[in-house]
């Protein structure tokens, strides 16, 4: 167990809750309004030592040409699924730092988006989220489902979102709740380059990104390919020309779920996702249905929320597990 940054507390995020709807930031709640005691943990089986989905997904089309890509249809039947099995999304940084500030009997998931397609985000006329994008289709389901916040980490590289105005577009995601992360500045295979290259592919794109939004913070990669340079550390932190990166986290490829942030198993350099698949087609039994269906078959597997961010609990014997660093939070029931 390497680099888990434990935030005290964990405080729910900073950013204001997007408008279901629009996407617009919701009013801060009166402070006369009284906050509800979560239930004993026991009572919705809470074990925030279990495995959490990290879903990956590129293309979002009509048209899918590979294994990758996945039609507006399908994403959206995807993220009601989520919904209805009491899934709520979480970003990769709020996951990686323990973050997740989720109802209780809830679990989290992360919706991640490779190489900043069109498909995935473009504004309007009217700076709206267009129709038939990702962005579009979350915000409609979660206007059906209030508990399903609107959150997902976009994981961009050139063009970004198809040559749109960087200012324009990624200020956008940020102001409403969405993190921004680092896919590398062109994409390539980082254990073929050098250390020097690694570096300046990482800060390049920072730069782009915070450049467009001065205020953003880009605290997680995904590898392109998902493979990691030749020195793993590189894709950690490192600086180019003065200028510095540092990563919460790493994302893989992958094909399994990942662990739980308090869990020893967890390696910040190495998350693991799934990629978003039906249940036919090639590696479809590493995909999302195949594993959603394992974790609503084996429900004490996975996060479940204990709806207190003050404690870590889990089911009495497992504590075992647990990072050193959370131990004085730990809640066994």
């Amino acid at each position: 167990m390497t680099g888990l940054t434990l935030a005290g507390g964990c405080a729910a995020p900073s950013d204001p809750a997007p408008d279901r709807a629009q996407g617009r930031p919701q009013p801060a709640a009166s402070s006369a309004t009284t906050t509800p005691q979560p239930p004993p943990p026991a009572s919705v089986s809470a074990n925030e030592l279990g495995q959490v989905p990290v879903l990956m997904y590129h293309r979002i089309t009509e048209t899918p040409t590979s294994v990758y890509d996945r039609t507006p249809q399908d994403f959206r039947a995807e993220l009601e699924r989520l919904a209805r099995e009491n899934y709520v999304p979480v970003t990769t940084t709020e996951y990686a730092t323990g973050n997740m500030d989720i109802p209780a009997g809830t679990h989290p998931v992360v919706l991640t988006f490779d190489d900043s397609s069109v498909t995935q985000f473009s504004l309007n006329a009217n700076g709206e989220p267009a129709q038939g994008t990702a962005v579009r289709i979350l915000l409609d389901v979660a206007a059906r489902h209030p508990d399903f916040r609107p959150v997902a980490s976009f994981y961009v590289t050139e063009p970004v979102f198809g040559k749109q105005d960087n200012q324009r577009t990624l200020r956008w995601l940020h102001e409403h709740g969405f993190e921004i992360g680092n896919h590398t500045k062109e994409h390539p295979t980082l254990s073929q380059v050098s250390a020097r290259e690694v570096q300046r592919q990482l800060v390049t794109m920072q730069q782009e990104i915070t450049s467009a939004v001065p205020d953003a913070r880009v605290r997680t990669l995904a590898l392109p390919h998902g493979i990691s340079p030749d020195n793993e550390e590189l894709a950690r932190s490192g600086n180019f020309e003065g200028v510095q990166y540092r990563h919460e986290a790493v994302l893989l490829v992958g094909a399994s779920p990942a662990p739980s942030p308090f869990s020893q198993e967890f390696d910040p350099l190495n998350v693991p996702r799934i990629r978003s698949q039906g249940d036919s087609g090639k590696g479809a039994k590493f995909g999302s249905t195949s594993w959603l269906d394992k974790l609503a078959a084996n429900p004490e597997s996975r996060y479940t929320s204990d709806g207190n961010p003050e404690r870590i609990s889990f089911p009495d014997g497992t504590e075992a597990s647990i990072v050193e660093s959370a131990a004085e939070r730990a809640h066994p029931y």
